[in-house]
């Protein structure tokens, strides 16, 4: 046999091994392709679960600022019982350090306001949350998480990361990642915040390392969420086309030689998104099609639930339109963070989100909508038992300060067993005790509820097959079982 030098082979044998392995790998990427894991031109390309989901989409709204778990969800009589007093050294608060210097010898601050048992499962609720109380038998809380933030913007960083440092995929990112988009013609990562700028601003919802068509796309609030839909006056669609077709053979011919150019493709990918979008994204955001019992369900009819209201029925709206993933922000820039006057804060708070929450749950298991979407709420951390003391502030003006060593999160729907608590804190709610879930643990059972494995979600990235939990997680198998 003559051997062709140019193949970089000098005998005959090398060649067959090669040629071999070739038609192994042909057989190897055609199986794949037949089962849905072979890698695609296009990565927004819908892939199949790992295993069954219980869940198809993720509504994740996010208590921006940090609420008290011990005024809301975790009630403790040991608070009431030694109130004033400084905490007792059986705590170890000795080496404790605060945000905001908040010491545990200022005295123990009791519930701002009484709790009551609701549903048939007796759930422990704040009288601040009377909307979500009804809704107790739909809903896991979860006592004991925690975190590795003490301050805002590495906490908000860490509930959506991972990190408390930023440069890491959003979980909205990793999700895009490992199942694609049911959509071409919307996103399928979803942010919305209120009013003010998330703290921290895209690093929440950036994809990081991963490509960059993962990153999630930022709703603006009111009557037009999404700038730019609509095309100059006296523009054809086929003109629209033709600009487009245009940008995409410029933006191929410069990548040619920029194949690992993620943002760039992305870019691309954009202008095609913002095309498709044009037809279905105005639908999607038109709340004026919800009836009026709808809108007064989410509390859009009152001033001081019309905001979070609109987001959470526009939340609904994307899921039930194929979204996967959508995060909803109450208080962004940090307005739960109620390190003095906790009393008002927290009731001007739960006043804007209790209603449009409950209303979230009530109107997806009034569709058949919340067997298949995850509810998620909570926020960066907690705040502490003991109070902080304001300069010469009387006490009905004490604040608490954050909290990452034991808070609370709730999950409802999406294959979520309701109507039970998981874990606890000790008996004055400072530090998880019983069960410790990192947010590490919260990430991989909500991965895990949407049929994606947490150790085998891995992306190849500075030589490390990184993957959402970084170097730890484990399931919270309670929440489903």
């Amino acid at each position: 046999m003559r051997v062709n030098h140019h193949w970089g082979v000098s005998n005959r044998r090398e060649f067959f091994t090669r040629a071999g392995s070739g038609l192994a790998g042909i057989a190897l990427a055609s199986m794949l392709a037949e089962d849905g894991f072979a890698a695609s031109a296009d990565p927004l390309a819908p892939k199949p679960p790992q295993f069954p989901p219980k869940a198809k989409n993720v509504i994740w709204c996010f208590m921006e600022g940090g609420p008290s778990q011990v005024d809301l969800f975790d009630p403790k009589p040991e608070l009431e019982r030694l109130a004033g007093q400084p905490v007792p050294p059986s705590f170890h608060t000795d080496n404790l350090i605060t945000a905001q210097g908040a010491r545990p010898s200022d005295g123990l601050l009791p519930a701002r306001r009484p709790f009551r048992q609701h549903g048939q499962s007796g759930l422990w609720v704040s009288e601040w949350l009377p909307n979500i109380a009804e809704m107790v038998d739909d809903i896991a809380v979860i006592r004991s998480c925690q975190s590795d933030a003490v301050n805002h913007v590495g906490g908000v960083c860490q509930m959506n990361t991972g990190t408390i440092l930023a440069g890491r995929p959003s979980l909205g990112a990793w999700v895009m990642y490992g199942l694609g988009s049911a959509r071409r013609d919307l996103p399928s990562f979803v942010v919305m915040q209120d009013d003010k700028e998330i703290l921290g601003g895209v690093q929440n919802y950036s994809s990081g390392f991963l490509p960059a068509t993962f990153q999630g796309t930022l709703f603006r609030q009111g009557d037009t969420p999404i700038l730019n839909l609509k095309p100059p006056v006296g523009t054809t669609d086929a003109q629209e086309r033709s600009k487009l077709d245009f940008l995409r053979q410029l933006n191929e011919r410069f990548s040619r030689d920029k194949e690992d150019d993620t943002e760039l493709d992305a870019r691309t990918r954009s202008y095609e998104l913002a095309y498709q979008m044009q037809s279905a994204a105005p639908e999607a955001v038109d709340l004026s099609q919800e009836s009026d019992a709808t809108k007064k369900l989410y509390g859009m009819d009152e001033p001081e639930t019309s905001a979070y209201g609109s987001n959470c029925l526009l939340a609904r709206r994307l899921v039930e339109r194929g979204v996967r993933f959508v995060e909803v922000y109450s208080g962004s820039g940090s307005r739960w963070d109620a390190h003095s006057d906790l009393i008002n804060n927290h009731t001007q708070n739960c006043r804007s989100m209790d209603k449009p929450v409950a209303g979230l749950l009530k109107d997806l298991k009034a569709r058949g909508l919340l067997k298949d979407t995850l509810v998620v709420w909570g926020g960066e951390f907690g705040r502490t038992p003991f109070a902080q003391i304001g300069a010469g502030a009387p006490p009905e003006r004490y604040g608490r300060d954050h909290n990452p060593w034991g808070f609370t999160m709730w999950m409802a729907g999406g294959g979520v067993k309701g109507g039970q608590t998981i874990g606890t804190t000790d008996e004055i709610g400072l530090r998880a005790v019983d069960e410790p879930h990192h947010v590490w643990d919260v990430h991989a059972s909500i991965l895990y509820l949407l049929g994606l494995d947490h150790l085998r979600v891995t992306y190849q990235h500075n030589g490390r097959a990184e993957r959402p939990t970084v170097t730890g997680g484990k399931l919270i198998p309670k929440l489903w079982t």
